[in-house]
């Protein structure tokens, strides 16, 4: 009998989904009960319940916070897949009551900076909420089809969630008062249980890969070097009209975009928050502004309620949006982004984001993207600390080029960076540069930074006389589990022998997770790396899984934009070979 691709490996999503996590349940409950006796066939089904939300938790890092939570709203229940949705319930239940504690304390908060990072708090809780509800109607939704794929989608917007809970408690960096305090006690509950959903579905993903399904995308392949800049074709969704297929491999004068931006008054408006005002809500077409030649000097938002929106200027060094805020005039870290990306399907091409504060300035972001599936080609970001920030989700940065210093590529986000040049500029007198900041604060976690074909290098305005007294490393563990890898990359001679560099004493060394695969280049000698337990040596194969294709799940995509990306790695390296 024949059947369909989707249908091929079992008919129903809720049935083989229901399997599996029973499976979950039974075995976990078998190893933890394996010495005790059936129950009594007559007893009450609260042993049976106490047993299967212990299950449900065993695999957490905060079994006894799970099983007290789960134990109040479970009643009777037994079924397993009615626990994990009630895991996602109870953790938004205390997100909704830690934003009405941040409420209380923004009334009694005197100092500025505090009540604005409790005024940024409550917005990051509710995107928190929002991205909670979205993994649980995925989880509704679960593609059988793809266990994998749909197992990822579930961990994607539960550490979105998580993020935005751990950087409203960064937010608090030089306030005054008790409030700080205040929000991470009132915290504390809904990150543990945020944290035991993403070890419940990690749990699951597991048993997934056990089973030995097949690969829905067929047997990994390695690129030929015929295909290397070859770039994946698929059929475009029905709503992708000839015009917009053709978007972003064409010059600016070709295109057809539905407003345009220009300061000199050619176009429809003079600002890009002007254009953005038009867009409409929730789309799912493609809105397309064009940015004609300028420096637009404005704190430029794509709100979460604008999807699918398309930017286009006239090259990255003449289209720009510029701002200056930054940490030292007061302003928070997560605030001070000249663009702001939130919504789904973002587009930029051909686009300068910058950030002029300053290195004596301190943490001053060009450009914040929060954006699941978004996409910068032949985009430029240039500032000196924390210049881009990747805030969350996935994203995907094409033939970039990123400028800073310190920390200049930072944030939770699952990013690839492809083809991209990175510059490391000048620092302060006293500094050293670094090139990535990962924010991966849970093993649960499947979040990273991954630079693959990048040249790190030098930018004009830091010679080589300077490398020795302000020396440059590929990255340091902001979080506990930072996660980041350099992949087939040219690392020149300012990368410092060491490789990556402490946050502070020890922290994080032994749980980070940084590796270099396959570089080239006079900074790819990896003999006088430091050797922390986090540094790690995987081979080519295992670093397959960290490519567009597997991690990002960019074939489903990337496609329908036309940005040319490399699916998996290159051919691995030769001798002098140059990629």
């Amino acid at each position: 009998m024949a059947v369909n691709k989707k249908g091929a490996l079992i008919g129903g999503s809720v049935i083989l989904l229901v399997a599996i996590v029973a499976a979950v349940s039974v075995v976990v409950t078998h190893n933890r009960f394996a010495t005790k006796s059936a129950a009594p066939s007559g007893s009450t089904n609260l042993q049976s319940t106490s047993r299967s939300v212990q299950a449900i938790c065993e695999p957490t890092d905060y079994p006894d916070i799970c099983e007290s939570a789960l134990s109040k709203v479970a009643k009777n229940t037994t079924d397993p897949k009615e626990l994990i949705k009630l895991s996602f319930q109870v953790a938004t239940d205390h997100l909704r009551q830690a934003f009405q504690h941040s409420k209380l304390l923004s009334t009694a908060a005197r100092d500025p900076r505090t009540k604005d990072a409790l005024n940024t708090c409550r917005e990051l809780m509710e995107y928190a909420i929002e991205d909670i509800k979205t993994s649980f109607k995925k989880l509704g939704g679960f593609n059988t089809s793809e266990p994998a794929k749909a197992v990822d989608e579930l961990k994607l917007w539960l550490d979105s969630a998580a993020t935005y809970q751990e950087t409203c408690l960064d937010g608090f960096e030089n306030t005054t008062g008790d409030a700080a305090a205040g929000m991470r006690k009132a915290l504390n509950s809904s990150m543990a249980l945020t944290d035991n959903a993403l070890a419940i579905v990690g749990h699951l993903a597991k048993f997934v890969d056990g089973l030995k399904l097949p690969d829905v995308l067929g047997r990994r392949r390695l690129l030929s070097d015929e295909e290397v800049e070859a770039v994946k074709q698929k059929d475009f969704p029905a709503w992708v009209s000839a015009d917009r297929r053709k978007l972003l491999s064409i010059p600016p004068s070709g295109i057809k975009p539905d407003v345009v931006v220009a300061l000199d008054g050619s176009g429809d408006f003079s600002s890009i928050n002007s254009a953005l005002g038009v867009a409409p809500i929730k789309s799912l077409t493609p809105f397309v502004i064009y940015v004609k030649t300028g420096v637009y000097k404005e704190k430029v938002t794509v709100y979460r309620n604008q999807t699918n929106i398309i930017i286009v200027g006239d090259g990255a060094t003449q289209t720009r949006v510029t701002g200056s805020l930054n940490f030292i005039d007061g302003v928070g870290t997560f605030k001070t982004a000249s663009f702001v990306v939130m919504g789904e399907g973002f587009i930029a091409r051909d686009m300068g984001f910058e950030n002029t504060a300053g290195p004596a300035k301190h943490q001053a972001v060009a450009l914040l993207v929060q954006a699941d599936r978004s996409v910068f080609y032949r985009c430029q970001m240039d500032a000196y600390q924390d210049t881009l920030y990747v805030h969350t989700l996935r994203q995907f940065y094409r033939d970039c080029t990123i400028s800073g210093t310190i920390d200049f590529i930072f944030g939770d986000a699952k990013a690839i960076f492809q083809n991209c040049q990175i510059f490391v500029r000048k620092p302060l007198e006293n500094q050293q540069n670094i090139v990535t900041a990962q924010g991966r604060k849970s093993r649960q976690s499947a979040t990273a930074i991954i630079l693959h074909n990048c040249t790190i290098t030098a930018d004009p305005s830091f010679p080589p006389a300077f490398h020795a007294k302000n020396p440059t490393y590929l990255g340091r563990p902001w979080k506990e589990f930072s996660r980041t890898f350099v992949i087939q990359s040219f690392l020149d001679t300012l990368v410092h022998p060491n490789g990556w560099l402490p946050w502070l004493g020890d922290f994080g060394l032994r749980t980070c997770f940084y590796t270099e695969v396959d570089n080239r280049g006079p900074g790819a000698d990896k003999s006088l790396r430091v050797k922390w337990k986090g540094v790690k040596n995987i081979s080519y194969a295992h670093a397959q899984k960290f490519t567009v294709e597997r991690f990002l799940w960019g074939n489903d995509w990337l496609p329908s934009t036309q940005v040319p990306y490399i699916p998996v790695l290159l051919p691995q390296s030769l001798p002098e070979r140059i990629h």
